[in-house]
């Protein structure tokens, strides 16, 4: 899996004009997912995202979680995130998980970071044409990919 973390103020995701998740205070999540992702690699990045310390303390520094500042996430899937760009200028896709796979485990991300959370994540449409809006905080910006965890 691979996730790119955006620490916001508000995002929200409209499809056809309707907002499906909304949030103020919290992390954006754009996550793809591959083939050879696990329930490991799930358990591994829900954790890392609840946990992760980017958000500012008392003294300005970078050290609580979203669950300190009882902040929210909204969890986008996005498997252009495992675009291949060596050939050519067309992006190759061939690397993200095919939607029967991908689908689930999508939908299961977001009931573990529910479970993680302590509340409801708000959620996109997976395959939908989506409108993302956000107001990056910081900004922060973080990559994270499950297949090498020693390096993110």
């Amino acid at each position: 899996m691979r996730c790119v973390i955006q620490r916001v103020t508000q995002a929200s995701c409209t499809v056809y004009n309707k907002i499906t998740g909304q949030i103020d205070l919290g992390l954006l999540v754009l996550l793809g997912v591959e083939e050879e992702d696990s329930q490991e690699d799930m358990q591994w990045l829900g954790q890392k995202l609840v946990n992760l310390r980017i958000f500012s303390d008392e003294n300005g520094l970078m050290n609580k979680s979203v669950q300190d500042v009882q902040g929210n996430i909204l969890l986008i899937s996005q498997f252009t995130l495992f675009a291949q760009t060596k050939k050519g200028n067309r992006p190759s896709f061939i690397r993200a998980g095919k939607p029967d796979m991908a689908k689930p485990m999508y939908e299961e991300m977001g009931k573990l970071l529910s479970q993680l959370l302590g509340k409801e994540v708000q959620m996109g449409v997976f395959g939908g044409d989506m409108k993302i809006d956000l107001r990056n905080d910081g900004p922060v910006t973080i990559i994270m990919n499950t297949k090498d965890k020693d390096n993110f």
